[in-house]
């Protein structure tokens, strides 16, 4: 019988981490034959949670969702996660939410062994929350996205920019990623065949979503590193373009990626497509890198540094 229990928490656990399980794969997960995952679903059912099946070669099984809410299964690093996510929650962190947070943070708490308790009243106390500065997201909007990303579903969605025109997008969502007080959504812009990053909160999803998609390779520098380069790039005001006389290793071993593209020319110099908020930044930036380069396509900083060229002529 304890094998037994075990088992269906095995298997329980198992369909609350992926939609869709083929019986097959829950079977080798579990070392057991597909007829006793047929009769662990059944038990399951039976204790209220609504798991559904579809027959033939593609079928398998999947967690619905039923009128009540079955208890979750989470590990001892997950319930400190949900802790920690519920307390920020309740800072308002997330708008509309803070007192559902709160409920929730005192129910799971009640439920929590000692031993994590004790991790997360540590975390409380030796955690200092600071102002936050960032743009406030509807929480409806971030599980949304979310949800769209871990089904692979397309998403239609009006979106203001900075200067608050409102345009019309269709994408394959891919990640959610959190950046200095702001969320971004990742995903691949199907009316521009590219790859964008979407601020949450200026996105406004359209209902119902899209049909599913097949998932494509994601950006090859990696998600994170995209995002910081797209959210850097898409701040500058001043667009510059710099032959710099050193090679490519020796230049990136200098520069982060967010500071912009490095095209190699020869051994001896590359190119930098990059930017900055004003021409004298970028003149101080490119001086820190102490080497030299010359100016290909930037009118702003060729004049700024005629500035300080004079200025430097007069110092001496």
């Amino acid at each position: 019988m304890l094998e037994t229990s075990t088992r269906l928490l095995q298997l329980l656990s198992l369909l609350q981490s992926r939609r869709h399980w083929p019986g097959a794969d829950l079977a080798d997960r579990l070392g057991v034959t597909p007829r006793t995952v047929r009769n662990d679903v059944a038990r399951l059912r039976e204790l209220g949670y609504p798991i559904e099946a579809a027959p033939g070669v593609a079928g398998g099984y999947r967690l619905g969702r039923g009128a009540d809410m079955p208890p979750l299964l989470l590990d001892d690093e997950e319930a400190v996660a949900v802790a920690v996510a519920l307390r920020a929650s309740a800072g308002g962190a997330l708008t509309g939410i803070e007192e559902t947070s709160v409920r929730a943070l005192v129910k799971l708490e009640q439920m929590l062994p000692s031993r994590l308790r004790h991790r997360i009243d540590a975390l409380r106390r030796f955690t200092v929350p600071v102002a936050r500065t960032g743009p406030v997201v509807d929480a409806a909007v971030l599980t949304t996205l979310a949800a769209l990303c871990r089904d692979h579903e397309r998403l239609r969605f009006d979106y203001a920019t900075h200067s608050g025109t409102v345009t019309r997008r269709s994408v394959e969502p891919y990640r959610l990623a959190h950046r200095e007080g702001r969320w971004y959504l990742v995903a691949f812009d199907l009316d521009r065949d590219d790859w964008r990053t979407f601020r949450a909160d200026r996105m406004t999803p359209k209902i119902p979503t899209g049909p599913r998609f097949t998932p494509r390779p994601l950006p090859p520098e990696g998600i994170a590193t995209y995002v910081d380069r797209g959210v850097a790039r898409a701040a500058w005001e001043y667009r510059a373009r710099i032959r710099i006389l050193a090679s490519l290793e020796t230049v990136k071993a200098l520069l982060p990626p967010s500071a912009g593209d490095l095209t190699p020319v020869d051994d001896e110099s590359c190119i930098l497509d990059t930017g900055a908020d004003d021409p004298g930044t970028l003149v101080r930036y490119l001086s820190m890198l102490d080497l030299d380069f010359e100016v290909v396509d930037a009118p702003e900083v060729a004049a700024e540094l005629r500035r300080l060229i004079g200025r430097y002529e007069r110092a001496l």
